[in-house]
């Protein structure tokens, strides 16, 4: 199955042909060779590339796309008695205080800038201003801009307050290395789509056991209540409550395996840091500019400012896709930009590729 061009985009992302290939199979969601061959070890696939003990922390699964998992995190662990801090630099910080006033969630919303890093700084001024937090949720890679927060430091600011974590690592789980025992994560979230390299369908949540247990009746949706699918797996050795995405959970267990044999994510990190680095360096060559300082820059996606008043980004998305390569508008409103994404079955010399068409643009308008 060859590809039709590469999605240099923050995903869904280009994907192997093994893992495009895994799905051309039917499965049974009542069949021990799915649910316990495949479903199951991947819940425990996630833990072991996480570094996690299974007796500590467990994983659930769930239909959608990452939104649905961040929605379903909030609406279940927060309660009607907890206070919500979301710490935001983009539009999936900002997307998170929209679920928090759809369940009426008591929250206090801290919006930064959206080239403004968010900090420990940042979340020990906001914890100060707004007493009674129980739970503090904000984004990891934000690809809004391009920015990777700093978790770490929010991490040591909330060591030893009681404060449960939650973190929606979407774009950086499986392609940057986080300690989640060691940044007392409660919860992280992730997509299939993303740096673990599987296609869209559902999403998934980490966490720590004693906290998924803590959600049991506090969802506010059936559908999106996180304890009632992890109970049903836990139960059924792999069973969802619902119809199970059976094609694109065969892929991600492909992927799965692919991110094993590559070395794993300090190896996969290693490849999207040397992705990111051609990148930034021949578009600079090239006479584009990135939006974010070094020290804010992740190596997941990268925005450039457009390089004149007149630049025509339509027309250099049309003809940079008509060479093979899908590149993805702005999202800012502070600047006209547009950006490029690192991850998925990108390797430097696809980058190579991507930077001789963007100078053929550039120079022949062709």
């Amino acid at each position: 199955m060859k590809r039709n061009y590469l999605l240099l985009t923050p995903g869904p992302l280009s994907t192997s042909e093994t893992v495009r290939e895994a799905m051309m199979q039917d499965w049974c969601t009542w069949d021990k060779d799915y649910n316990e061959g495949i479903v199951m070890p991947l819940r425990r696939g996630l833990l072991e590339i996480a570094g996690l003990d299974e007796e500590r922390y467990t994983t659930v699964l769930l239909q959608g796309s990452g939104t649905y998992c961040v929605e379903a995190t909030i609406g279940s662990s927060v309660g009607p008695k907890d206070k919500l801090l979301i710490l935001a630099n983009g539009a999936y910080g900002k997307r998170m205080a929209r679920i928090a006033d759809y369940y009426r969630i008591d929250y206090a919303l801290v919006s930064l800038s959206e080239t403004e890093l968010i900090t420990g700084d940042v979340a020990r001024k906001a914890l100060d201003a707004h007493p009674g937090i129980t739970h503090l949720s904000m984004v990891h890679s934000e690809t809004t801009t391009g920015l990777l927060n700093r978790i770490d430091e929010v991490a040591e600011v909330l060591r030893g307050r009681g404060i449960t974590f939650i973190v929606d690592a979407m774009s950086s789980f499986g392609g940057v290395p986080i300690d989640i025992e060691k940044l007392g994560i409660d919860f992280l979230i992730s997509s299939a789509n993303k740096c673990i390299q599987g296609v869209p369908g559902f999403g998934f949540i980490i966490a720590r056991r004693e906290k998924m247990l803590a959600t049991k009746g506090n969802a506010r949706s059936l559908s999106l209540d996180i304890y009632d699918q992890w109970e049903t797996m836990e139960q059924g050795k792999g069973k969802w409550r619902f119809t199970s995405p059976t094609h694109v959970v065969r892929a991600f267990y492909q992927a799965m395996q692919e991110l094993k044999e590559e070395g794993g994510i300090a190896a996969r990190h290693r490849r999207y840091e040397e992705n990111h680095r051609r990148l930034v360096g021949g578009m600079r060559e090239l006479g584009f500019r990135p939006l974010l300082s070094d020290d804010k820059q992740g190596c997941i996606i990268t925005s450039f400012y457009y390089p004149s008043q007149d630049f025509d980004f339509q027309d250099f998305y049309n003809r940079l896709k008509a060479k093979g390569y899908v590149i993805y508008p702005g999202k800012i409103s502070e600047a006209d930009t547009f950006r490029i994404g690192n991850i998925g079955d990108i390797y430097p010399s696809d980058i190579d590729g991507l930077l001789a068409a963007v100078r053929e643009v550039r120079l022949t308008g062709e």
